[in-house]
């Protein structure tokens, strides 16, 4: 037995053991010679006996079922096997989140070669035994092991297919609170194909790394390319500030202005709402809060010490107001190692970073490191982050293409990298120069190939101008959103520090 066939055995059983609906699928095409373990045999027979009187996958109760089994004479080295088993299972289930697709592909193909294996052997024993005959009936006997491998559906029969379908949950992998998570949770999921549009120096790759650790948060296991945008140094020196949230640029350390979320009406001193968090505005009622400057809320805050933002009811109209951060210490090596170790101990090694010299990273060479990790230490990713898609090297079957061809070929096979690993794949992507005059991105200010837009299941656009960079504000508008409605003028304003690390600090419409 393998390495590569002792990982994916334990990953079958694994599946068996959390999910009804893997474990429904897998009923249908079982036979005990297709595992070679004895221990992931036994699991399997324990979990099929299960779902056979529950109708569901045994989940934790395995626990009572193996101890049950100790009690009743399993022998002492098997059950020490099985145990460790079940500590991998107890990471699977603090992940929270399970591929059921992509295990299912496994698994499939899996059972297919062990099948064939299996079928190859026993005529090859009997044409060893110089039984022809009975090779012969042997061969004419084949049938496959699950007939669902065939890329060709049958609509009307595949009932089970369509039964797995609506049951799923389209579970955000990625999920951001209030006003921007109803704006865009729905497209963090499994398969999509997400990208950022920008312009130069817009914060794309501090949005890119917040989807990273996010991610990491939710469950998930994040596979992070550095396409060339930053150096590896950079990279892990922007994971350190944003897990501090502080610089290790004294500059940024000194006192500061955050921006905070406030209403409207408690600004302008139009609420006469009793919840009302303070009782006096600000600003004169007849000013336009969606012009409001740097200079005008840092004046009003200095002249209203005892104003308190508020949002305290469901009417509350988005705006802007500030806190005051206190000068703080320089992020050393010291912090930054707590900080990342921290972490580590919380997430337990979801995050795999790999940074290249521009223009060096291949789709290839993210496809052959993804094997890589799943063959050596079952690492799957649940999200795929990319920084970012336009500075990619072209795979070498399209050296001969144009730069415009290469391109899209890059953004074709992200969108099939999203597909075959059941993932979420996210980039970014340069806007074009018309970009520096827009007041808001669309679709003209693609740079390349708009056929970018023919690849992704959505595409957002990052927006902000002088004033708003000053303030700490950030307009995102849907660009292209493949399923549903979409309004490519309909944005929603989010306040950040990039100062600190942190491009996402609350939002409002």
């Amino acid at each position: 037995m393998t390495e590569h066939d002792e990982f994916v055995e334990r990953r079958i059983v694994i599946g068996m053991v959390v999910s009804t609906d893997y474990l429904r699928v897998v009923h249908q095409m079982w036979d005990p010679k297709l595992l070679l373990s004895v221990e992931a045999k036994l699991l399997a027979s324990w979990c099929l006996e299960y779902f056979t009187a529950y109708n569901q996958a045994p989940k934790k109760d395995i626990e009572d079922i193996y101890i049950s089994k100790l009690k009743g004479g399993l022998e002492k080295s098997r059950g020490e096997a099985i145990g460790q088993i079940l500590q991998d299972l107890s990471a699977e289930y603090e992940r929270k989140q399970f591929n059921l697709d992509y295990l299912l592909d496994e698994t499939k193909q899996y059972f297919q070669f062990r099948h064939l294996k299996n079928f190859a052997d026993d005529i090859q024993g009997e044409l060893t035994a110089g039984s022809l005959t009975e090779a012969e009936k042997i061969a004419s006997s084949f049938t496959p092991v699950a007939q669902e491998i065939s890329n060709v559906i049958d609509p009307f029969n595949a009932f089970e297919k369509i039964r797995l379908i609506f049951s799923a949950k389209k579970k955000p992998l990625i999920e951001f609170p209030k006003v921007l998570g109803r704006f865009w949770n729905d497209q963090m999921i499994r398969e999509a194909f997400v990208a950022i549009l920008g312009s130069e120096k817009k914060g794309k790759s501090f949005w890119l790394l917040e989807f990273a650790l996010r991610g990491i948060t939710s469950g998930c296991n994040v596979a992070f390319f550095e396409g060339g945008d930053m150096s590896e140094d950079q990279l892990l020196k922007r994971l350190c500030i944003y897990l501090a949230k502080r610089s290790d640029n004294e500059k940024y350390c000194e006192g500061m202005f955050i921006p905070v979320l406030d209403c409207v009406f408690n600004q302008l001193d139009t609420c006469k709402k009793s919840e009302r968090e303070c009782m006096y505005g600000v600003f004169e009622s007849h000013l336009d809060l969606k012009k409001i400057t740097y200079e005008e809320v840092t004046k009003a805050f200095r002249e209203n010490p005892e104003y308190k933002p508020c949002r305290n009811c469901k009417e509350w109209r988005g705006a802007v107001w500030f806190k005051w951060r206190d000068e703080v210490p320089v992020l050393t090596e010291k912090v930054a190692i707590q900080r990342i170790t921290k972490f580590n101990r919380l997430y337990k090694q979801r995050l795999r970073l790999c940074a290249y010299p521009n223009e060096t990273l291949t789709l290839l060479e993210i496809k052959s490191l993804l094997d890589k990790w799943e063959r050596q230490d079952g690492f799957v990713p649940d999200i795929i982050i990319i920084d970012y898609a336009d500075i990619l090297a072209s795979d070498p079957d399209c050296a001969r293409l144009d730069f415009r061809n290469q391109q899209n070929k890059i953004w074709q096979r992200l969108r099939r990298l999203s597909q075959e690993k059941h993932c979420l794949v996210i980039t970014a992507t340069q806007a074009a120069a018309t970009s520096y005059k827009r007041d808001l991105l669309t679709m003209t200010d693609f740079s390349e190939d708009k056929r970018k837009f023919a690849h992704v299941t959505a595409m957002y656009g990052l927006n902000q101008n002088e004033a708003e960079k000053k303030i700490g504000i950030m307009r995102i508008n849907e660009i292209v959103v493949r399923e549903g409605d979409f309004d490519r003028t309909t944005e929603v304003k989010v306040l950040q520090r990039l100062q600190m690390g942190r491009p996402f600090l609350g939002s409002f419409k």
